[in-house]
């Protein structure tokens, strides 16, 4: 049955049929993907931790005050001292400001500094149903307003609404970040197979896979609730990039392998398919399943951006094993020029890298995989530095965008909070009481009068700290105490600093419960795939250890080389499930392939022939994984380059090292004790310690 559907996608009459196919697919694709940016919802509900205190209140205050609103903290400087002329823009400015689109009322302001250096006017920006986008133009407005005949007089938006307008231009950048991943794509192909010709066809499936994961994903956005955002869209443009780009260079490696013993290609094409299959979708159900588990996160990103990705990875894998092979025989075998395969050709005989590492970790297993096992471990301890406990909104752009000057010009010159204060929300009976006990917390710089309606009552606490900082934080956490106490009140704290408390509560959570889960579902699918119990759980021991020094290096690296804040409180939940399950994939493409050698010559010489065979070729497919993920860091966003460097420089550890070193000198060292308890572990013609010569096949290694 498997032989069958194997020969179908790469048949005589198969090929025409699925090219046709995917062709219908793409026409309403192509238009449906386009819509997906319209569908993304970039509000605060698409951030928020479901369930989290600042949610409910960002709920119960929308019917106190003006609905879903945010300040924008206007900062005008000078360093000679603020001039009449300059305080006379600034209030012709405020009025000004009231014009735009969905600015609510006139600005309270401008006020003089203490030193007066500086003006201050706060306007609060209703957010439209564009999100950050109409956040964005309202800002832009007030820029143009602000800086206009400005006579060398400085004008900054800080805030949270110059946050927002910042953040957008950020993430605008996903379009240059398409281009990036791709053409780092197509100079790792062109470098792996000295060819100009299959890049191309890769790239055109890899298009072709990214638009139909778009349209589908909109789909599930418009009509299934599913939430996507910015962030989730720029991880899935690399992720598809990198899954399937990896999954044609396994396909095609294959592919020549049997173009190399079969003249016919329709046939060469469905024992490619059939002997490869496995371990792709093993791969691809591997990596699926762990993202789908992201469904369990409290965190409405994080929660969002499973389902979305496993599509990707799911769409990536069914054009890579239906269109990719229909693509590839259509062409033919003048697609490899100018390295043509030509059939019953000797394979080459001399002596490659990968067998020369072989033969290294034969002479001693043992020691190898112990002393290897070692330095990963000291890697890790790295991660004892991590500080993933959230960034404060100026720290979380590589640069320094004008809404950060803007919040260290104002922090200079004014009490740091204010302009984003805390929100309590209350029962109307208990207000007084309740803003008494706000007032007493330390920390907290005042307290404003009651807005009351409808026996619910809203009270604004000014913090003395700056509001993204980790002393606004902590005085969140007192004043949250200090409300819960008074009985009867129902008194709740939100505001952007509480939100930030529960992000990085609700993300601890996720990491407690998400990552024993989707270890457990790792390793489920690697007996499955294996049928053995010893090899998933030395895998997985691999695994862990590489995430852990992976981790432990990115931390040193952010603190010491980067000199960054922190790292977002999602950052290492998030690592988590892009390491285990890509990087346990260079483990599944190693170990099936070793899995199937023994059948013919043993455990210990199949672990040197499948590290021959399968050296370059995946070598090839974790450079160009890691090239994906490290092209986020094109993005001016510390979250992005962190995740894109952790990411990176963990595949290319599980590439170089654990797939070739450790897994190969383990699997040396078990002998058939590997397969335990399958009926390969039975085989009793293990043979004596292979040389790293005798157990190597003809294949193709990328090169």
């Amino acid at each position: 049955m498997l032989r069958k559907l194997a020969a179908l996608p790469g048949g005589r009459r198969g090929k025409w049929v699925v090219i046709a196919l995917w062709a219908l697919v793409l026409v309403p694709a192509l238009m449906l993907a386009g819509r997906l940016t319209g569908a993304e919802e970039n509000d605060n509900a698409a951030w928020l931790p479901a369930g989290a205190e600042s949610t409910a209140v960002v709920e119960r205050a929308q019917k106190l005050m003006p609905a879903d609103t945010v300040p924008a903290v206007v900062v005008y400087d000078r360093a000679g001292g603020i001039t009449g002329a300059d305080l006379a823009k600034a209030r012709a400015d405020a009025a000004a400001f009231s014009s735009i689109d969905n600015v609510v009322g006139t600005g309270r302001g401008p006020v003089r500094s203490a030193d007066g250096e500086a003006l201050e006017t706060i306007v609060q920006v209703r957010k439209d149903a564009s999100g950050w986008e109409g956040l964005g133009r309202v800002v832009d407005a007030m820029r143009e307003i602000g800086t206009r005949d400005a006579g060398g007089l400085g004008f900054h938006v800080a805030g949270p609404a110059g946050y927002g307008a910042d953040s957008i231009k950020a993430f605008g950048g996903g379009g240059a970040l398409t281009t990036i991943t791709a053409l780092v794509v197509v100079v790792i192909l062109l470098l792996t197979y000295r060819s100009p010709l299959l890049p191309l066809l890769t790239l055109v499936t890899v298009g072709a896979a990214l638009t139909a994961a778009e349209a589908l994903i909109y789909l599930l956005a418009e009509h299934a609730g599913l939430v996507v955002n910015k962030q989730t869209s720029f991880i899935l443009v690399v992720l598809v990039f990198g899954a399937a780009t990896d999954y044609a260079l396994l396909l095609i490696s294959r592919y020549r392998e049997e173009l190399l013993r079969h003249e016919d290609r329709h046939t060469a094409m469905a024992r490619a398919l059939h002997r490869s299959g496995p371990a792709l979708v093993a791969s691809a159900a591997t990596v699926a399943v762990s993202l789908l588990l992201l469904m369990l996160a409290d965190l409405t990103s994080t929660r969002g951006m499973g389902p979305a990705c496993a599509v990707g990875v799911v769409v990536a894998l069914a054009a890579m094993v239906t269109l990719m092979p229909a693509l590839l025989v259509c062409c033919g075998r003048w697609i490899f020029w100018p390295n043509k395969p030509v059939a019953g050709a000797p394979a080459p005989s001399r002596t490659t890298r990968w067998d020369r590492v072989g033969r290294a970790v034969a002479a001693r297993p043992r020691a190898v995989w112990a002393g290897t096992a070692l330095v990963l471990a000291a890697m890790a301890l790295g991660t004892l530095g991590l500080n993933a406990s959230g960034l404060s909104n100026k720290d979380q752009f590589t640069g320094r965008p004008q809404m950060a000057v803007g919040e260290e010009i104002h922090a200079a010159h004014f009490p740091r909070g204010t302009g984003d204060p805390l929100y309590i929300v209350t029962d109307a009976g208990a207000a007084a009481r309740v803003g008494r006990a706000v007032a007493g917390v330390a920390g907290i710089a005042g307290v404003g009068d009651p807005v009351a309606k409808d026996g619910q009552a809203v009270l604004l606490a000014q913090l003395t700290a700056e509001p993204s900082s980790r002393a606004a934080r902590e005085t969140v956490v007192r004043t949250r105490a200090a409300v819960h106490r008074i009985e009867g009140a129902g008194a709740q704290v939100g505001g952007s600093t509480a939100v930030m408390v529960d992000t990085e509560d609700a993300a601890a959570r996720d990491s407690a419960v998400i990552i024993p889960i989707v270890l457990a579902a790792v390793l489920l699918v690697l007996a499955l795939l294996l049928r053995a119990v010893v090899a998933p759980l030395l895998l997985m021991a691999t695994v862990l250890l590489s995430f852990g020094a992976a981790l432990g290096v990115s931390a040193l690296v952010f603190e010491h080389v980067l000199h960054l804040a922190g790292a977002d409180a999602s950052f290492p939940l998030l690592a988590f499930v892009f390491l285990v399950a890509l990087g346990i994939d260079y483990n599944i493409f190693l170990v099936t392939r070793i899995r199937e050698d023994t059948a013919v010559h043993g455990t210990r010489r199949a672990a040197l022939s499948a590290l021959s065979s399968t050296g370059g070729v995946i070598t090839s497919a974790g450079v160009v994984l890691a090239g994906t993920f490290a092209a986020m860091a094109s993005l001016p966003l510390v979250f992005a380059l962190q995740l894109g460097f952790a990411v990176a420089f963990g595949v290319l550890l599980d590439t170089l090292v654990v797939r070739s070193v450790l897994v190969t000198a383990l699997t040396l060292d078990a002998g058939r004790w590997m397969w335990w308890p399958g009926a390969l572990f039975h085989r009793r013609d293990e043979g004596t310690e292979p040389d790293g010569e005798a157990g190597r096949l003809p294949a193709y290694s990328g090169r």
